[in-house]
C-alpha cells in the first residue's frame, strides 16, 4: 500500500536554505530597514525563522485574507480581512510567501501594496510551484521549486492542522487523509524528554 504522504523537503534543508535567503537579504538590503509583510496564516512560520536570519534592522507586519465564497486560489477572488498596521509609503518591502502557485492571488496582493508607494516591493516566497503559474509574477527570492503536490507542513496545514510539523510533507493520496485526517500524526515533533533535575 503506497504511503500517504513523504516528506518532500526536511527541516535541515529549510533551515540550510532559509540561511542563505537571510545571507542574500542582508546583503541585497545593507544600510536599510525593510519591512518584511506575511500573510496570515500560512507563512508566519516561515517569516519567523526567516528575519532571525536577516541581520538587519526590520519591521514585520501582517495581512489575512478571505476568499469570496470558499472559492478555489485559482479563482484568485479574495478580499483583505486583516490590513497592515505600518504605513508602508517610502519603505523597502518584502512580501514574504509560504508557497505561490498560479499567481493570482500574489499579483492581487503586489497591486494593493504598490498603490501604497512603497520604495521598492519584492517578493520572497519558501515554495515556488510554478507548474501551476497562470499569472507570471517576479519573484527575487525563493526557497524551493516544488512540485505539483499538495503540501502540507512548516505553516502549511490540512483542514488547519500540522501547520506545526518541522518538515515540508508531499500529500500522494488526498483522499485518504481526507477520509482519515490522523494518519500524519507520526510526523509531528516528538516531545523531547523533560531533562533531569540534579539529585532526582
Amino acid at each position: 500500500m503506497p504511503e500517504v504522504a513523504s516528506v518532500l523537503f526536511g527541516r535541515e534543508d529549510i533551515r540550510r536554505r532559509i540561511e542563505e535567503l537571510g545571507r542574500t537579504i542582508t546583503g541585497d538590503y545593507e544600510g536599510r530597514a525593510p519591512v518584511l509583510v506575511s500573510v496570515l496564516k500560512g507563512g508566519s512560520v516561515f517569516l519567523a525563522d526567516l528575519m532571525r536570519a536577516i541581520r538587519l534592522p526590520l519591521a514585520i507586519d501582517y495581512m489575512a485574507l478571505s476568499r469570496y465564497g470558499g472559492a478555489a486560489e485559482s479563482m484568485g477572488r479574495v478580499r483583505i480581512v486583516k490590513d497592515l498596521e505600518e504605513d508602508i509609503g517610502g519603505r523597502d518591502v518584502i512580501l514574504v510567501e509560504d508557497i505561490v502557485d498560479t499567481g493570482l492571488t500574489l499579483s492581487y496582493l503586489l497591486s494593493v501594496l504598490r498603490s501604497r508607494e512603497p520604495a521598492s516591493l519584492e517578493v520572497c516566497t519558501l515554495l515556488d510551484k510554478t507548474a501551476r503559474r497562470i499569472v507570471p509574477v517576479r519573484i527575487r527570492y525563493r526557497g524551493f521549486e516544488c512540485p505539483d503536490v499538495f503540501v502540507v507542513g512548516y505553516g502549511l496545514d490540512f483542514q488547519e492542522r500540522y501547520r506545526n510539523v518541522p518538515d515540508l510533507l508531499a500529500v500522494h493520496d488526498l483522499a485518504a487523509l481526507a477520509a482519515d485526517p490522523d494518519l500524519l500524526l507520526p510526523y509531528l515533533p516528538e516531545l523531547a524528554p523533560e531533562p533531569r533535575r540534579p539529585g532526582a
